[in-house]
Formats: structure tokens, sequence, C-alpha cells
């Protein structure tokens, strides 16, 4: 299984002919690493509504047919722009090709700006992904919160978590939060897009090591990480 960051909060995952796209923020991302025309995935896995994780969702999914993932507001705007969507809630399981997605509570807010006005207000969230025989936690934005410890008890292989501080949690709580989940490996994301949210990922992975005795593969934009 690969897990490629492509910048900000945009990841791909690949297992075989299997490929997900999550939270697909590239056009007008400064950071990043490939461009929407290059992929073209069986499954998109949204963790909430804001601009900068939606992204290209719309144009990838109608032009690759690919179902998209999300909480129940944002499934239905989807919806409603001729995407194949499908939306739960906290707690529910979703299937999709090549494996699951647990929609798990995160701290944030959550809405989708148009020219028209906001719409698809509703709920963040982030995703428990089974795929590729692994256990992956997407947090999306989220503040530390004390049932990361009960996200930890799914066994994660690895933790995907912002440390970008500002709109997130930054580093300090980013360690904390790696004590509850327990993950085996780490990789930080939606940092260093804008200048609000820089950080020196490799000072974390350091902390994180040394405080929560947790490994971090700290990517550049456009690398992969394999998990054996």
């Amino acid at each position: 299984m690969k897990l490629t960051w492509l910048g900000h909060s945009a990841f791909l995952l690949e297992n075989g002919d299997a490929q997900v796209l999550i939270d697909p923020f590239l056009s007008g991302n400064p950071a990043a690493s490939a461009q929407a025309d290059q992929f073209s995935p069986q499954t998109i896995l949204l963790t909430h509504a804001h601009n900068d994780h939606v992204g290209d969702t719309v144009e990838i999914a109608k032009r690759s047919g690919a179902t998209t993932i999300s909480t129940f507001e944002l499934g239905e705007y989807l919806e409603s722009q001729g995407v194949n969507a499908n939306y739960g809630n906290h707690g529910g399981t979703l299937k999709f090709d090549g494996g699951t997605a647990k929609i798990v509570p995160a701290w944030h807010t959550s809405s989708y700006s148009t020219p028209e006005g906001v719409v698809a207000p509703g709920v963040p969230a982030g995703l428990v992904v089974r795929f590729g025989g692994k256990t992956i936690y997407f947090a999306g934005d989220t503040c530390l919160f004390g049932d990361m410890a009960l996200i930890g008890e799914e066994g994660l292989d690895i933790a995907v978590i912002p440390i970008g501080d500002h709109f997130t949690m930054g580093p300090t709580d980013a360690v904390r939060a790696l004590k509850l989940l327990k993950p085996s490996v780490a990789i930080p994301c939606h940092y260093n897009t804008f200048p609000p949210i820089k950080q020196d990922a490799q000072a974390f992975a350091r902390e994180a090591q040394e405080k929560a005795g947790v490994k971090v593969e700290a990517l550049n934009p456009g690398a992969t990480y394999t998990a054996e």
C-alpha cells in the first residue's frame, strides 16, 4: 500500500490498480505536487467541506466516475453537482472499492463557499480508512481532543495529522494527539501551504519520537510512503 502526499491535506492511496484520493485540493494550492487532470481514482474521501479540502473533487469525480465519500450535508451538495456521492455520518462505516472508511469526529468547522454564497454547512470529520491491509487515520482539520484515545483503539498503522496551528492543532498538541492515537507511523500535513501555518516538520518529528515514541515520516509534497 502506497501513500503519497500531494501537498496541504491532499493524499493519494494506491494498492494495485485501486486508487483513492483524499481531500484533493490541487488547483490553487501553492504546495500541490500534481494537477487534478493527472488523477482518475475510483474513490474520493473528504473530511469536511472547506474549499481547501473539497478542492477539485467535482471535476475529478465527474470526469473519472469516482464515488465520493463524505458526511451527509457535503454529500448532498456534491450529489446536486452531478457527482456519485455516498454519504454518512459519525460512527458509520462506508464501503468503497478496495476498502472502507469509518467516519469519526473532528473539532473544526465545515462549509463550502461558492460565488452564490456558503453551501453544505455541516460537521467536520476524521476518517479511519482500511485499505491495502492497513488502517490509516486521516484526522482532517481538528484540534486535540480526548476521544482520540478511542480512535487509537482502532489499531492504527498510520496517523495523518495536521500540525500547522492557527486553524488546527499545532506541533505541541499534535505530539499529545500521538500519545492517544498510538500509531506505528505518523505523517504530518496541513502545514507550510500558506504563511499562517508555517512549521518545521523535522522538529515535530524529533519531538514526536522523544515524547510520544512515534516515528514520523515528514514527506515532501509528491513523496510516497510505502507501508509494508
